[in-house]
């Protein structure tokens, strides 16, 4: 066995391949902001039904949301590096197939197959960070996939308006997906040169299917309600919510059975008994479903409000990005140092912001409201930068590397939902309000940031409670310890 996998910190050229793992992993983000400016070319010139329009958006991030945690397993069991360039060769070629499709059935379908893609990818790379970095260098590496995460939604919609100009309305949408194909080919080469190689194991009997199954549907059951929502396609199914509710009690109760028979279930129960890992899950699925609000709130008011393009709308939302960026890399170097005190810090400083936003919306100042914003947008990102890469190194930092994948998928499954909500929330807040003012966009806007700034709030109380609570090191301490021993005796 390679035990190198073990012991983090040990591969020279750990810079080089985490820097191919962030450049990957922005490109299934980048992918998802992106197509959502292309939506209108993508109608004219494919002439699709405002339904497949919705799949082709609303399929990606469902079949993305089911594939996190299994893969997150198959990539701790099978090998990171394996999981990794299967996925980043899937998610170009069907890229491909996307610009290429000639029917809204076809780009659904290919959409589809893009979700799964995507989520295949997304554990390695935080998978791969755990495995690759120790102590203070993964505090500065997850503060760069931070800065990935606000760089790459502040990119997308910029770069969709460019190639959509560039290339016309009629097949502008074309290129939105091909573009993924000079960064995807270059990242699967490198990732053959740079990535650490996978140890050798067994294949046999190691995935827990039955697992699969129950996680998968319920949480199909949760999110398929809020897409539905979020998109209007008519009366939300809210009675799968119960379904759902059902399906991952059960599937919480086959993971205990599983573990006491057989040994590695899907998700090791065991992490959430940590708090670090607990708190940063919760907080984690509470601020993206404010955080997730904002953009899209954002988005609606600059271009059916203001009639803003989707570039120029697209342009007045990268302050929020940019401040995200700066500080996210910043913030990584010293996430060991100031703990979750720098995670209350960027939570309050983000509700605030949202705060003043949310007034300065209200009173509409129509053109110059994307100058008036501007100041508030930096220090929102400012502030969101401090949160999300300093709460996955804080969550992690307990995490054995042999299950880094899997936890972070958790954690990622967990902001899915998140966001789910929050994008459910945010749509009934701003276009309820807007039906019953009859078009009043400022006050409709206004509502939906405060909305947002509830729900981060919600994430700062749950961070300020373990801020206060007292520290309970030598448990935690044991515990990874005896979690490093089950890891190398599996292996």
């Amino acid at each position: 066995m390679d035990r190198s996998e073990f012991m983090p910190g040990t591969d020279p050229g750990r810079w080089r391949a985490f820097a191919v793992c962030l450049v990957a992993g922005a490109m299934t983000l980048l992918d998802v902001s992106i197509v959502n400016v292309a939506l209108p070319s993508l109608q004219a010139g494919l002439r699709v039904s405002s339904e497949a329009l919705s799949w082709a958006v609303a399929g990606y991030t469902l079949t993305f949301g089911l594939t996190l945690v299994p893969a997150g397993r198959l990539g701790d069991t099978f090998g990171r590096r394996r999981m990794f360039l299967i996925a980043v060769a899937v998610f170009t070629a069907v890229s491909v197939l996307c610009g290429l499709s000639d029917s809204g059935t076809w780009l659904v379908c290919a959409r589809l197959a893009q979700g799964v893609a995507g989520g295949m990818l997304t554990p390695q790379v935080v998978g791969l960070m755990q495995q690759l970095f120790t102590g203070r260098e993964r505090g500065v590496a997850a503060g760069l996939y931070g800065a990935m995460v606000a760089a790459a939604t502040a990119i997308g919609p910029l770069a969709g308006g460019l190639l959509i100009q560039a290339a016309g309305s009629a097949n502008g949408w074309r290129w939105v997906f091909f573009v993924n194909l000079p960064i995807g080919l270059p990242a699967f080469v490198l990732g053959t040169r740079l990535l650490p190689r996978d140890p050798a194991r067994a294949w046999a009997g190691r995935l827990d299917l039955v697992g699969v199954a129950l996680l998968g549907g319920g949480i199909t059951a949760v999110i398929l309600p809020l897409i539905v929502a979020e998109r209007g396609q008519g009366s939300a199914p809210w009675s799968l919510l119960g379904l759902g509710a059902v399906l991952l009690a059960c599937f919480v109760a086959w993971e205990g059975h599983y573990r006491r028979r057989k040994g590695r279930p899907l998700v090791n129960f065991e992490l959430l008994r940590r708090r670090p890992y607990a708190i940063g899950s919760l907080v984690g699925v509470l601020y993206f479903a404010g955080y997730t609000g904002v953009l899209f709130i954002l988005s609606l008011y600059f271009q059916q409000g203001l009639g803003y393009s989707a570039l120029a709308a697209g342009a007045a939302g990268t302050p929020f990005s940019i401040g995200s960026s700066i500080s996210a890399a910043l913030g990584g170097r010293v996430a060991y140092r100031f703990g979750r005190l720098l995670v209350v810090t960027g939570t309050l400083t983000v509700v605030l912001a949202l705060a003043a936003i949310a007034l300065l919306v209200r009173y509409d100042h129509g053109g110059r409201m994307w100058l008036l914003l501007l100041g508030p947008l930096l220090v929102a990102g400012w502030g969101s930068g401090l949160v999300i890469g300093p709460n996955l190194t804080l969550a992690l930092q307990h995490v054995p590397p042999a299950e880094g994948g899997t936890a972070a998928a958790v954690l990622q499954t967990g902001q899915r939902i998140g966001s789910a909500f929050g994008l459910a929330i945010a749509g009934s807040v701003f276009l309820g309000t807007l039906t019953a003012s009859r078009g009043d966009f400022p006050l409709s806007a206004g509502r939906g940031f405060f909305g947002s700034a509830a729900l981060v709030g919600l994430a700062l109380l749950v961070a300020i409670t373990d801020l206060l609570l007292p520290e309970r090191g030598r448990r935690g301490a044991a515990a990874t310890a005896t979690w490093k021993r089950r890891d190398l005796d599996d292996a």
